[in-house]
């Protein structure tokens, strides 16, 4: 980003407030400056330690307006859970032959689901989907043998957030060519999911500083207690 436009659309944002949802939803559509549909993006830092297994946050939440792009979702299954799985709509099904594809570097989806019992399978291909973020997990409901909901869900707009080592989560939730409805609604079920989420031994303020913003824009600062008060 140029220090010119950063400078012009910095000056839309007051950098010594927190705002309102609300409020900080309509700065953010202002600050659009791209010749494409931005993404919407927030971040939170949490006041876990990641480190310890019983402070990890992880999970995965259905946003109510969609993310905005197309979702292209793989299903490792056989048999009937096969068959669910292209009846919901599944870009690719397969066993085996789609372990030797991913085996070859061809990974033409951007969510795996897998049935438990083929586990074993997906964990040839541990290494590859590891460090891009697919492995199917219980968590995120990757795992399942109902594969028609998984498809569904990662369809119609499921969002998996995992907290990194620092304690922040970063994620997409929607375009700025939503509307403002749509995108409270988007953020409050994303910021639910995460209090739901919290861990017992979480001590002091769970979030302690949250933003908004667009791909290609500076941050909007989030008040956190009304992050916090979403249930």
């Amino acid at each position: 980003m140029s220090s010119k436009r950063l400078k012009e659309l910095s000056s839309k944002i007051d950098s010594t407030k927190d705002y309102a949802l609300v409020e900080a939803i309509e700065v953010v559509k202002n600050l659009a400056s791209a010749k494409f549909d931005e993404t919407v993006e927030i971040a939170l830092k949490l006041n876990v330690d990641p480190r310890h297994a019983d402070q990890m946050v992880r999970g995965s939440v259905v946003l109510p307006a969609g993310t905005g792009k197309k979702v292209r979702v793989a299903v490792i299954a056989k048999d009937a859970q096969a068959d669910a799985a292209k009846n919901a709509g599944a870009d690719i099904v397969g066993s085996d032959e789609l372990i030797e594809d991913i085996q070859k570097g061809s990974i033409n989806f951007d969510v795996l689901i897998a049935t438990p019992n083929l586990m074993g399978l997906v964990g040839k291909v541990g290494r590859i989907l590891g460090p891009k973020g697919l492995m199917p997990n219980p968590k995120t409901g990757t795992v399942t043998m109902d594969v028609a909901q998984a498809v569904n869900n990662a369809k119609s707009g499921q969002v998996n957030f995992r907290v990194d080592k620092q304690g922040n989560i970063h994620a997409g939730l929607g375009k700025v060519s939503f509307s403002k409805e749509q995108l409270n609604d988007n953020i409050s079920a994303f910021v639910k999911a995460i209090n739901k989420h919290k861990p017992a031994t979480a001590k002091g303020r769970y979030i302690k500083n949250a933003a908004l913003s667009l791909t290609m824009s500076p941050s909007v600062s989030l008040e956190t207690q009304e992050l916090l008060d979403l249930k």
